[in-house]
């Protein structure tokens, strides 16, 4: 599996609403500004001095605030003085000299941007979205626009979620190890009692496996979506924590999963309990030994 299979396969994200999303430090839409491959973040310090602007995605309006830059060479130039500019000349600028940046916007709101004319800064009680927009080489350009639920709606996909960001590595889900799996006929199940010594030979010839947030088992292929083939799996009582970050480069660079002391197993069929227990030496053989079993 890809890091984004994973990530999407991990309910938290996968339901996670396009607000949540938007949210999220890890949000970076790959974009291009013209010619140039950019990302662009929504992380970008609130602008002091904007030259902000009534524009419309399809019929829904909005204001966009451009911050000075140099990106813009002519609106730069007259930065300071631009209150004395005729509207008209102001316009036409921003139609030529950001004319890709409109063009950025309208490719990722998946709406056609129309400039309406110039606008009054949107007072502290609009929503708004903080742009950063970046190269290989650095900081190319910010701006912020007033945001709706259409546009959160567009940016707000979960391909758009860098699963290299550390929020998003550092995030831990819940894991057993499984040290053996194996079959009991439906006679010898029901039987089981204190006491029982359940030979598990794989458990020395075989590595362990994860189950991560009971949806992903991690093995020495790799990672892949977990499915019960309904053998008896003998797993560690007590859950672990793995990281995402873990498990993408697991994923991408697949190895044994090392072995961890486990005094406390279970015995699981079925996504059910059976029983517990601990792993012994009978007869030179690994044996998962019944310390208790479902209420006996």
């Amino acid at each position: 599996m890809k890091a984004s299979e994973i990530l999407g396969a991990i309910p938290r994200w996968a339901n996670a609403a396009p607000a949540a999303l938007v949210a999220s430090p890890a949000w970076a839409m790959p974009c291009r500004l013209g010619d140039d491959p950019c990302t662009m973040r929504l992380d970008a310090l609130r602008p002091a001095d904007t030259l902000d602007l009534a524009v419309a995605l399809e019929d829904e309006p909005h204001v966009l605030s451009l911050a000075d830059t140099p990106r813009f060479p002519e609106l730069h130039r007259l930065w300071s003085v631009r209150a004395d500019v005729p509207e008209a000349i102001l316009l036409a600028l921003v139609e030529k000299e950001a004319g890709p940046l409109l063009q950025l916007i309208e490719n990722a709101a998946h709406r056609q941007l129309r400039v309406a004319g110039l606008a009054a800064a949107p007072d502290g009680e609009s929503a708004r979205l903080f742009a950063r927009v970046s190269s290989a080489e650095g900081d190319v350009l910010s701006f912020a626009i007033t945001s709706s639920p259409a546009l959160v709606a567009s940016l707000g996909r979960l391909v758009f979620i860098d699963t290299n960001h550390p929020s998003v590595r550092e995030e831990t889900v819940p894991a057993v190890l499984t040290v053996a799996a194996f079959t009991l006929s439906a006679a010898e199940l029901a039987s089981l009692s204190v006491g029982d010594a359940l030979l598990v030979p794989e458990a020395d010839a075989n590595p362990p496996s994860l189950v991560a947030d009971g949806r992903l088992l991690v093995d020495a292929n790799g990672v892949a979506p977990f499915a019960d083939d309904g053998r008896l799996r003998v797993e560690s009582a007590d859950p672990l924590d793995v990281t995402l970050g873990f498990l993408f480069d697991h994923a991408a660079s697949p190895s044994a999963v090392a072995r961890r002391p486990t005094p406390q197993l279970r015995l699981v069929f079925a996504g059910r309990t059976v029983a517990c227990g601990r792993m012994e030496r009978v007869a030179d053989q690994c044996a998962f030994v019944v310390e208790s079993a479902d209420g006996r």
